[in-house]
Order: structure tokens, then C-alpha cells, then sequence
């Protein structure tokens, strides 16, 4: 089915008519049209557009109202003080627009119209070590574009650029080769090894090697040569180096379904991945004169770039004594998805602190010919998690968080509060059990994308699992009390009637649903899932107002009304469950 024009862009096109046809020479003219407490629009773009014709703004906005057909959209249109547009639509116009929005599998959301290819960079653990709190922003919100955008009609591409290279495998595999049963953790015939033993035993060895390596100047230069050996592919070090990032992989896998989020192996290219293209990445940046010599290391120079000695800092690609840096790999990662994977966008989903270097990749790669007016890369930059006392989130100790205790926290309080709940509703065990991990992981999902990207957040957990506030729990209870209601109209079913008068919730909730398409637009082009939370969110609050306010059971309604108002219901329960899977966060039909 064609994509359903929002009631907005219906209104806008009239308006946008009519002042092309009272300013024949002004061109097309934007009417600047936005929601409005005094009315259902507002349409501002006059005051500019008379000013430029040097024309009166109040006699204009007249000109143009009398030109604008009202009855079947548009209600009635108001000059309102120097020259603004009140506009109300009428109430069979947003019946009609929701009822082919709920004919659509899509909710009426258009496609892109000029699709092209994504490869998303986002979710990068690293090789033998725990992810930490400080992992959970860059899958979060990547996962939730990747699903948004692709929702547009966008290819997309996934990338987890691990950690999977450097000179501490050097120090791992050596002393692995000198304890060649560290890693064995399962006798034959066990069971496959699960992902917390699979760091359990990998933790273990870093720190026993780690103890080793700084205490013992002989084994450290035997790690030393190992990186050599390493680099080189020696057959023996590169099977350990690849026992390693089988046992990550093993542990990235378990976390990420605790996160349900899908994460394929395909997807999973690593630093490693670029290793054959650094030489050649070098070579061309410095044939091209992009790169330079500087004290023997191969750099980048940029004149807004100053180090606190008011010099210039540069990117250096390659170091003096010939090892590559991250600006090659991640140069090379650039020039492998433009040129092999055809990307049109390159979107990194990264720390903020790490937006300087990111910012001299970009341009070098630019100045190189690999980004132009064809391809563009955007980091969309994270904050940090924070703890309830506004500092960086660690443990009493000190420590980094450990991700999957968090997960785990987060699951056992959700579960607790879904059970308080569940004999009323009649759960299962299982159910309960279930659902607790649908609320739980959903409630730092929501926590951390309800919050714009680029800002720092609190970990709440008390507030996170809340059936109160902005929260996911608030949203996946509308949901599940929107089921409830469906399954208690017994025969009675949804169904539009645009004759019907509507209520003023009824407008309020009817128009927000309307607005739910362009609002996916507004988030695909500004890499903005915070704006899709803050949508669910508004749609539920009004759906409380509009229950409160317009019996659809109890009393019962007259049929026709009745059934519209279970129209709407139905409608905000899709569009929920629809804006909600957009974000990575399940739904459960009771709670």
C-alpha cells in the first residue's frame, strides 16, 4: 500500500498553494506550519514571505485565507495577530487519514524516497575483556538506527569493529603457549561452554599473564616477539589468536542476548579485518601528499588542530618504528565500505571523547577522494552513563561496572514488579519470568534512548523499572492495558466512523497518531532515536487522558461510538508496539 500523506503535509500543500497563488512571483513558499495550542496548526511562513514582498502580512494572510478550500480538510482558518493561521481540521478528515494509517501494514509511513546504503559501526567489545557499562550506549542506540533506518527503506549494513588486534595478544598468546591448559574448560561430552565461563577462564589468563609480563623481563620479551610473530601470520600464534576471539565471541553473543539484540558473525569484522589493506592505505595517503614524514612516523596535519603547546597535533597513520595506529585501521574500515560494500553513509556510533579523532579520519579520508559530496560519515557521539551521584558509573570498589550484573540487575527488579501485578492479570510463572526480561532490559534500553544521544544520563534502576515517568514500563503497561481493553469489548470491534463528532482527547490522540510517519522521517535524517521515545511516550499520556475522559467499555458507549474509540485504541496499541520494536523494546500483550 502507498505511504498515507500525514494530515500536516495535506494541510501545508493547501496553504502552500494558496500563497503561490497570491504571491504568483515569490516561488515556492514555505508556510512554516507546526502544531498549535490555539488550534490544531499554525502556519507562520507569512510574516517573512510579506516582509520580502513589502506587503502587509495581516491583508496578505487574508488574501491567502480566502483562497484555500475549507470543508472536507480544513475546518475553518482564523487570521490570528500580525498575520498568522490558526487552522482546524475537520473531524472526518483525521478519521478517514487514521483509518487508511490502520489499513497499512506500515501504519501509512512512507519510504525513503532516494533509499541508499548504510554500513552502521556500532557495538565494538573488545577480545578478552569484559564489556562494562561503557559498552551498553554504542549497542543500544545503534541497534535502534539500525532498525529505524531500515524501516525507511535504507540498505543497511552492519559493522562490530572489535578489538581483536594490538600488542597485548602478544602477552595472552605467549603465555598461553607456555600454559597450554588454561583455556581448557570442558571435558568431552560436556556441555557447550557458556558465555560467562567463556570469560571467566579468559579474564583469568589476561590477569595471570598481565602478573607475569610485568614482573618477568624474560617472558616479556618473548611476548614481545610474539606480536612479531603475530603480524608476520605465523601459523601456531595465529590459531591461539583465533582461539581467542572464538572464546570472545562465545561471551559477546551471551551479552548481547541478554540485550536482545541479534548480532550474526558476519557482521563482526574486527580490527583484524584490515590488516592486509594498512600498507596500501599508507602508500596512497602519502603518494597523494595527504600524509607526511614528521620525525619518521607518517601524519596527517590539520591547522584547527593545536595541541596545549599551541602547535599542531596531527593523525599519525603509521608510527616512526612502522606500526600502524587506529587512524589506519580506521582509514582502511573506510575505504573497504565505500569502495567494496558501496555505502552511500557512514554512521559510527562512538563515545563523544573519541570525536577528535574521528573528526581528523573523516577529513583525511575526504582530502583522500574515499568521502565526498556522494558518501558522507557522521559519528553520532554518546555521553556517558552516570551513576545516581552524577559521576561516572562504577562499582563501590571503584571498578567499571560489569555489564551483564547490570543486565542481570535490571532483569530481577523488572521481575519483581511485574509480579506484584500478575495474579490480578492472571500471568503464568513463565510469563512472569518473561516478562521481567522484556521490562527489564527494555528499561535501560528506554533509559538510555529516551535521552538525546550526544547528553550524559543517570543509571536509575528505581526510576528505570517505575511504572510512573517516562519509562518503558509506562509504555509497555499502555500497551498491554490497550490489549486488555480490545479482549474485554467482546463482539464489539474497531472500527472507523468518520460521520462521528470527536471529542477533545479524541482530537488530541488522533492528530499525535497522525503525526507518527513523519516522525519516523525526523529520526532516520537526524539519527535521533530520542525522538521516537519522546513520541511513545506523549501517545501514551494522551491515550490515559483520552480514556479517562471517553468511556469505551464502561459505561458503555453508544455502538458507533463505541467502536471508533476502539478504533483509536487499536490504533495506539499498533502504533506503540510498532514505534517500540523500533527501539529494540518487546511488548508484552499482558503485564
Amino acid at each position: 500500500m502507498a505511504s498515507v500523506p500525514s494530515l500536516a503535509s495535506s494541510v501545508n500543500q493547501r496553504v502552500a498553494d494558496a500563497l503561490a497563488s497570491a504571491l504568483p512571483d515569490a516561488g515556492a513558499s514555505d508556510p512554516l506550519l507546526r502544531r498549535s495550542d490555539r488550534a490544531d496548526f499554525q502556519a507562520n511562513g507569512i510574516l517573512a514571505l510579506a516582509k520580502k514582498a513589502k506587503a502587509n502580512p495581516r491583508e496578505l494572510a487574508t488574501t491567502v485565507v480566502e483562497g484555500i478550500p475549507t470543508g472536507d480538510l480544513i475546518k475553518e482558518i482564523e487570521v490570528s495577530g500580525p498575520g498568522f493561521l490558526n487552522i482546524t481540521i475537520t473531524d472526518r478528515a483525521i478519521v478517514e487519514t487514521l483509518a487508511a494509517r490502520a489499513a497499512d501494514d506500515r501504519l501509512g509511513v512512507p519510504l525513503a524516497a532516494k533509499p541508499g546504503t548504510t554500513v552502521i559501526d556500532y557495538a565494538q567489545p573488545n577480545v578478552a575483556k569484559e564489556m562494562h557499562v561503557g559498552h551498553l550506549r554504542s549497542a543500544v542506540i545503534g541497534a535502534a538506527m539500525v532498525e529505524i533506518l531500515e524501516f525507511t527503506g535504507e540498505t543497511v549494513i552492519r559493522r562490530h569493529h572489535i578489538g581483536d588486534w594490538g600488542t597485548q595478544f602478544g602477552m595472552l598468546i605467549q603465555y598461553l603457549l607456555e600454559h597450554p591448559h588454561e583455556l581448557d574448560h570442558k571435558a568431552e561430552g560436556d556441555a557447550e561452554v557458556s558465555g560467562e565461563e567463556a570469560m571467566s577462564n579468559l579474564n583469568r589468563l589476561y590477569k595471570a599473564s598481565r602478573v607475569l609480563f610485568d614482573s618477568d623481563e624474560e617472558f616479556k620479551t618473548r611476548a614481545r616477539a610474539r606480536v612479531v610473530d603475530l603480524q608476520a601470520g605465523e601459523p601456531e600464534t595465529l590459531a591461539l589468536w583465533q582461539r581467542f576471539v572464538d572464546e570472545s565471541k562465545i561471551y559477546f553473543y551471551s551479552v548481547f542476548n541478554k540485550l536482545d539484540m541479534d548480532i550474526q558473525d558476519p557482521d563482526v569484522v574486527g580490527e583484524s579485518g584490515y590488516n592486509d589493506m594498512l600498507v596500501e592505505t599508507c602508500r596512497l595517503l602519502e603518494e597523494s601528499g595527504v600524509a607526511v614524514r614528521s620525525n619518521g612516523a607518517l601524519c596527517v596535519f590539520f591547522e584547527d588542530v593545536k595541541g596545549p603547546d599551541g602547535n599542531p597535533t596531527p593523525l599519525i597513520v603509521q608510527k616512526s618504528d612502522g606500526g600502524f595506529g587506529y587512524a589506519a585501521t580506521d582509514l582502511s574500515a573506510i575505504r573497504d565500505r565505500v569502495g567494496d560494500l558501496k555505502a552511500s553513509t557512514l554512521l559510527y556510533v562512538v563515545d563523544a571523547r573519541q570525536s577528535l579523532h574521528f573528526k581528523m579520519v573523516f577529513e583525511t579520508a575526504r582530502r583522500a577522494g574515499w568521502l565526498n559530496e556522494d558518501t558522507k560519515a557522521v559519528q553520532l557521539a554518546f555521553g556517558t552513563v552516570l551513576g545516581k551521584d552524577g559521576k561516572p558509573f562504577k562499582t563501590r570498589e571503584g571498578e567499571t561496572v560489569r555489564l551483564v550484573d547490570l543486565l542481570d540487575e535490571a532483569v530481577e527488579r523488572a521481575t519483581a514488579v511485574v509480579r506484584e501485578k500478575a495474579e490480578k492479570v492472571g500471568l503464568t510463572e513463565a510469563e512472569i519470568v518473561e516478562n521481567g526480561q522484556y521490562v527489564g532490559i527494555g528499561a535501560v534500553k528506554y533509559a538510555d534512548l529516551s535521552t538525546s544521544a550526544a547528553r550524559d544520563y543517570k543509571f536509575d534502576l528505581d526510576q528505570m523499572v517505575s511504572l510512573n515517568g517516562d519509562t518503558s514500563v509506562y509504555l509497555q503497561y499502555a500497551y498491554a492495558r490497550i490489549r486488555s481493553i480490545l479482549r474485554k469489548a467482546g463482539e464489539r470491534a474497531p472500527l472507523a466512523h468518520p460521520e462521528l463528532e470527536l471529542a477533545p482527547a479524541e482530537r488530541a490522540l488522533g492528530l499525535h497518531l497522525d503525526g507518527f510517519g513523519e516522525l519516523i522521517e525526523e529520526a532516520a535524517a537526524e539519527y535521533a532515536p530520542h525522538k521516537v521515545a519522546a513520541y511513545l511516550y506523549q501517545l501514551s499520556s494522551l491515550f490515559s487522558t483520552f480514556y479517562e475522559q471517553c468511556p469505551v467499555i464502561k459505561p458503555e458507549p453508544e455502538l458507533a461510538v463505541g467502536e471508533n474509540r476502539l478504533f483509536l485504541a487499536d490504533l495506539t496499541a499498533a502504533t506503540l508496539a510498532k514505534g517500540m520494536s523500533l527501539l529494540g523494546i518487546r511488548t508484552p500483550e499482558k503485564l
